[in-house]
């Protein structure tokens, strides 16, 4: 059984609180599924596609492939 783990966020920007949570999931599910959201009603420092750049790099370290 594969279990999924889903962490939503803005992550304007990705944090070492951020990090944290994403590693200490990561060795406990199988997989982490990461979702950048828009953020409605927010102004963010960031474009959603710069956070998400920046998370790719950052969880590189951690992903593994069977």
């Amino acid at each position: 059984m594969n279990r999924r783990a889903l962490y939503p966020g803005t992550f304007d920007p990705v944090t070492f609180g951020h990090m944290d949570i994403i590693e200490r999931a990561s060795k406990i599910y199988d997989e982490v599924l990461v979702g950048v959201a828009h953020g409605k009603g927010k102004n963010p420092l960031f474009s959603v596609k710069e956070r998400v750049s920046f998370l790719v790099n950052a969880v590189k370290p951690l992903r593994t492939y069977g």
